[in-house]
């Protein structure tokens, strides 16, 4: 009897210690985004759950918190370097503050196209950028992609930096996005893009500067009137998660992290690719006038002393040659 009973609760203490080692090992981490669930930041959050789940064996999944719901990116940022938020993704412009050199992927017309971007951000220059987060607790775990920026106002059609003096332009935070709107004769106003429609449809700035998919996603064709593609910068997302949370996991899910958001990323980008043009046509739908073909020259011009302005207060003419480097690359 007692020996049945011994073993009884030698079981039971075995049940219960796997139990908790399930437990354990299964965590929902929570994600933080901006931008409106429709978007393909969303979107791309759904396909790095999966990835991840599958590759941790439904160890490790992920809750994305859209709409701004845990915070602006201030709010998010500080969250994940706090670590009452797990991971958030957000512009490589609203890291710049605490690592100044991601400002130089803002500078005008850095890239080529997305091809020469996606060899930086991909290459040694990238994760260079993405180890600097590291000092401020966070881990980078890939970039990915907002795409092309193009401008939108409410006053009249852009053709010429001409058309843009004036403009009261919400932008970023990041320097060489500031700079850049000064060159070009613009009053520019960073704010968040939670702020952003309301000081649209208020008229407390005229125009604003996001990719398509932001565009559409967040309705900011409902407040504004006219599209330019003026494609003037390229607008990387940084996935970021907190970095002591990172370092506790195994190895091998650190390791099933980095790839799944790499892959997710790669997956959004193909998919704000195949979206641009049907923006374009639905945006024009709903009755805003597109300038589809704009000449960058001018544009790039204006905005050159940008570079210099940039390198002198911040450094980065090294990582400028790298860049320019590998911008005919195969």
């Amino acid at each position: 009897m007692k020996l049945r009973k011994s073993l009884i609760t030698s079981l039971l203490a075995v049940g219960l210690v796997a139990g908790g080692m399930g437990a354990a090992h299964s965590e929902t981490l929570k994600f933080a985004s901006e931008s409106p669930r429709t978007d393909t930041q969303s979107i791309a959050g759904e396909r790095f759950s999966e990835l991840l789940k599958a590759k941790t064996n439904g160890a490790l999944d992920i809750k994305i918190f859209a709409d701004s719901s845990l915070g602006a990116f201030q709010a998010a940022i500080s969250g994940v370097r706090g670590g009452t938020i797990d991971m958030a993704v957000s512009g490589s412009a609203n890291f710049s503050g605490l690592v100044p050199l991601l400002g130089v992927f803002d500078i005008p017309f850095m890239f080529k196209d997305s091809a020469h971007a996606y060899r930086v951000l991909d290459g040694k220059v990238g994760q260079e950028m993405l180890d600097k987060l590291g000092e401020f607790g966070m881990k980078g775990l890939a970039f990915w992609d907002n795409g092309w920026r193009e401008l939108t106002n409410s006053k009249h059609p852009v053709h010429t930096p001409a058309d843009v003096k004036g403009l009261k332009v919400r932008t970023t935070g990041s320097p060489a996005h500031i700079e850049a709107f000064k060159l070009l004769g613009a009053n520019p106003v960073p704010m968040p893009l939670a702020e952003l429609y309301t000081a649209l449809e208020m008229k407390t700035v005229d125009a604003q500067e996001h990719p398509l998919g932001v565009l559409w996603s967040a309705k900011l064709y409902e407040v504004q009137k006219h599209l330019s593609l003026t494609n003037h910068a390229y607008s990387a997302l940084i996935l970021v998660m907190n970095k002591a949370k990172f370092d506790s996991l195994p190895p091998a899910h650190q390791k099933a992290l980095v790839e799944a958001a790499r892959e997710a990323g790669q997956y959004q980008r193909e998919l704000n690719n195949k979206n641009m043009q049907k923006v374009i046509d639905d945006v024009k739908k709903a009755g805003m006038q597109v300038v589809e073909k704009v000449d960058p020259a001018p544009f790039l011009e204006a905005t050159k002393p940008g570079r210099d302005t940039f390198t002198a207060k911040f450094g980065g003419a090294d990582m400028i040659k790298q860049i320019d480097a590998v911008r005919d690359a195969k």
